[in-house]
């Protein structure tokens, strides 16, 4: 059995036989959970055992869990500030700031690991440019070497609690002021703009060893009329030929109106696996994945990309021994005194 490129959703708080018939396809590598999903870390952690039970190798299982407004498991959670708070106390103590960014993505990353979830869709690399109200405080900085800082840290925090980032959104949603979940954004910048602010992020954390990246639904007009998920320029030629990028590229989601342009959901499947992308995410269609699995046949891929295999987290650890941990205990101070940094 192979772990397969797509990656779905679940409609609430147990499996039902619909959705373990979904996850059992061949197609069906993954599951990204939600709101909807969670009822108490106890809850969770069940629900997440059940989905690793069903297959081997077992399925990713991810979350968006950034902080701030973009935090899906709150109650029995830490919650998490706003990545542009870490950027406001940049501008007061750079050394501070990237030593909290640690410990946020440590302590996001350590919990998340403690209930069984691979992999968190974070950190924000776009620029916080105060144009885009979708990106806004999940950014963390408006200027591309404080964000490089701060997400390095970042990074480091959530590696050292056995979880891989995945950057997003490549190459810079932050442009924009169209919001690609109900519209395409059109992204109108020439390439020298693109390539000397918002690339630089992504092209410094490749090199220090990105696991993953997750493109924009944005066109870039003057680059390609092709949304950079969609696009072999965006994804072959720049992320993987110039930047040199070597991780699994994952989609953002496919139900989002920015991708639309495309074709119904198995076109778009297809088309962003054949642009570059390793897996393909589909969100909040729960009664269109019987149709889309059927249109998906034939085997697909002759063996698994060792890419998304590096995705599985790692040092698996139990709530309880979490909670006794006194690194844990002031991390979650430390980040109750955000404030008065």
């Amino acid at each position: 059995m192979t772990l397969g490129p797509l990656m779905v959703d679940l409609k609430g708080v147990t499996l039902d036989s619909e959705e373990r018939a979904w996850l059992g396809h061949p197609w069906v590598g993954g599951v990204i959970l939600f709101s909807r999903n969670y009822e108490s870390p106890e809850q969770i952690a069940a629900l997440i055992k059940a989905i690793h039970a069903l297959k081997k190798p077992r399925l990713l299982v991810a979350v968006d869990h950034e902080g701030g407004r973009v935090q899906r498991f709150r109650d029995g959670f830490t919650l998490l500030p706003s990545a542009s708070l870490l950027g406001k106390l940049y501008d007061r103590d750079q050394r501070q700031a990237q030593r909290l960014a640690m410990t946020t993505g440590w302590l996001m990353a350590v919990e998340l690991r403690a209930i069984g979830v691979d992999v968190s869709f974070a950190p924000v690399l776009d620029l916080a440019q105060g144009v885009s109200a979708v990106i806004g405080d999940r950014a963390f900085h408006a200027e591309p070497d404080a964000v490089i800082a701060l997400a390095r840290a970042y990074i480091r925090g959530m590696a050292w609690a056995g979880m891989a980032a995945v950057g997003k959104h490549f190459p810079g949603h932050g442009s924009v002021v169209a919001d690609s979940h109900t519209v395409l954004p059109v992204d109108e910048r020439p390439w020298r703009q693109i390539r000397e602010r918002d690339l630089l992020p992504f092209e410094y954390l490749v090199k220090a060893g990105l696991p993953a990246v997750m493109p924009a639904h944005v066109c870039y007009a003057s680059v390609d009329a092709r949304p950079a998920g969609f696009s072999p320029f965006w994804l072959e030629t720049v992320l993987r030929g110039q930047l040199g990028f070597q991780g699994a590229i994952i989609s953002d989601d496919l139900s989002m109106a920015g991708a639309a342009e495309v074709g119904n959901m198995s076109a778009r499947v297809r088309t962003v696996l054949g642009a570059g992308c390793d897996m393909a995410l589909v969100c909040n269609d729960p009664d269109g994945y019987a149709l889309l699995l059927d249109e998906l046949n034939g085997d697909p891929y002759p063996q698994i990309p060792a890419r998304l295999l590096r995705l599985y987290g790692r040092y698996p650890l139990t709530r309880s021994r979490l909670y006794r941990s006194p690194a844990w205990q002031k991390a979650v101070r430390t980040l109750a005194a955000y404030g008065k940094f």
